[in-house]
């Protein structure tokens, strides 16, 4: 319990002291998008410097894409344009996130687990290279242009899509905290209402799962890579939601019965 929960999940769990000494700020959690904005940044500037000037990955960074694949591959002379789009795609959903924990959210005193903390670092890290590791799967034409289908238009816009239900979201809870003029009043953790609330008790958490089914689909929609990540995270926000939909139905008596936890209408 102590390794799945955190924030408010974790404030009624009785704990040991010895545990509490591996607790970290929960809003530490910019640390996570400020390492993805810094690493997949140049992972995409390594990607643009293959495709447009004809370069070379760095040795180091072919090394490791070879280890991770468990194949040998030779010096890539051009990137597919899914790759690209995946990468670029990645560095603006951790810039806006960057933007919304630093700008937006209002987080109080709780806490994650120090693994949590490390593991969610690792985590993005690791996701950059799994998109280097995946682009050996895709036969990349002469031209960026005819390498363009149908499957990376529905996924771009999924993407907006989703991004854009995560971020009000994100400022729905901010509210829960700011008055009218925007200035912090409480950091107390209150019933959330207004928009896809009223369906589900954390629309953030689908809107994350959508983002990443919708880099599946940019991925060309058959990477067995790409949907194994898109259930990691389906199981990853569906628990966190869960959790978050018992602390609500517990705390407040009056929470509406029919507001399911993660997916409206089914869970």
């Amino acid at each position: 319990m102590d390794l799945i929960r955190y924030g408010k999940t974790k404030q009624n769990l009785i704990r040991d002291d010895c545990l509490c000494a591996f607790d970290v700020p929960k809003r530490w959690f910019w640390h996570f998008y400020a390492t993805s904005l810094v690493w997949n940044g140049l992972l995409l500037a390594f990607s643009l410097n293959v495709t447009l000037r004809h370069g070379f990955y760095p040795n180091w960074l072919t090394g490791l894409i070879n280890i991770l694949s468990c194949s040998s591959h030779a010096k890539k002379k051009a990137v597919h344009v899914s790759t690209l789009l995946l990468q670029l795609l990645l560095w603006t959903h951790s810039f806006r996130r960057l933007a919304e924990c630093l700008r937006v959210s209002v987080f109080s005193d709780g806490v994650i687990h120090l693994l949590q903390y490390v593991f969610g670092l690792a985590y993005y890290l690791l996701v950059g290279l799994t998109v280097l590791c995946s682009d050996g799967e895709i036969k990349a034409s002469a031209s960026l242009l005819s390498q363009l289908n149908w499957f990376h238009a529905v996924g771009i816009a999924l993407f907006i899509a989703a991004s854009a239900l995560q971020h009000q979201s994100l400022v729905l809870l901010a509210g829960l905290r700011t008055g009218k003029s925007g200035r912090v009043e409480t950091l107390a953790h209150r019933m959330p209402k207004g928009g896809c609330f009223e369906l589900v008790s954390c629309p953030h958490y689908l809107a994350e799962l959508l983002i990443y089914v919708s880099l599946s689909l940019v991925a060309g929609g058959f990477s067995l890579t790409w949907w194994l990540v898109v259930l990691y995270v389906l199981f990853n926000q569906a628990l966190a939601a869960l959790l978050c939909h018992d602390h609500y139905v517990g705390k407040y008596p009056s929470y509406p019965a029919c507001r399911k936890a993660f997916i409206p209408f089914v869970m």
